[in-house]
């Protein structure tokens, strides 16, 4: 497997649009978060040092320690899917010739899948982390930059909708009852999060454009 955080960005595309299995869904959520904390840092690394923002001088340092934090988070995140997505693949593959066969594959794609699950749900809770960083920015940072939190919280939130959609697919494969319901409510809790940052974080970005 290739290593994906190594790629350029034109060969991660291409390795998108192409026949192959991952990267995916849950690889693209990924590095759509690891963009929206990419640009949580532009701000920050755009308010830093400057007279007219002291005041704000440690909480934007905090900021980007926090952004490069959670890029990098993200990256891994990248690849951690892909590398869990073979694993759930290989265990079609085992030997189901005798009961016990049949038994061990069931028990080891089950467990596949909650991996598979947990994994873009790792992706959509670090993604929600970007959002959270975004409303910082924009309320904070240099208002000269401000869109960059715009486009910081928009892509943070497609990362988490999109890290949704993945976890869902793989629920339908998982029979433990308990499991799904723990982890649709904590979906639930993440789409609400989600939303409500996105319109707060919009809410100051179109204040600040109209006083420009």
């Amino acid at each position: 497997m290739d290593n994906l955080m190594q790629l350029s960005c034109e060969e991660f595309l291409a390795k998108l649009a192409s026949k192959d299995a991952v990267p995916g869904g849950g690889g693209a959520a990924a590095l759509s978060g690891a963009v929206g904390a990419a640009l949580t840092s532009m701000v920050a690394n755009l308010t830093v040092g400057k007279e007219k923002f002291m005041a704000v001088e440690g909480e934007m340092l905090r900021l980007l320690a926090a952004g490069e934090y959670l890029r990098r988070e993200l990256l891994v995140l990248a690849q951690e899917d892909a590398r869990v997505f073979d694993a759930f693949m290989n265990c079609y593959k085992m030997p189901k010739n005798t009961e016990t066969e049949k038994e061990l594959r069931a028990a080891k794609i089950q467990e596949a899948a909650e991996m598979a699950a947990s994994i873009p749900l790792r992706i959509g809770e670090k993604s929600l982390s970007v959002l959270l960083l975004a409303a910082e920015a924009a309320e904070l940072g240099n208002p000269a930059v401000i869109t960059d939190a715009a486009v910081a919280a928009l892509t943070g939130r497609a990362a988490v909708r999109s890290a949704i959609y993945n976890v869902r697919i793989n629920l339908q494969l998982i029979k433990n009852e308990a499991y799904r319901s723990v982890t649709t409510a904590r979906l639930e809790e993440l789409e609400r999060e989600a939303a409500e940052l996105e319109i707060k974080i919009l809410a100051q970005v179109d204040k600040v454009l109209a006083l420009a």
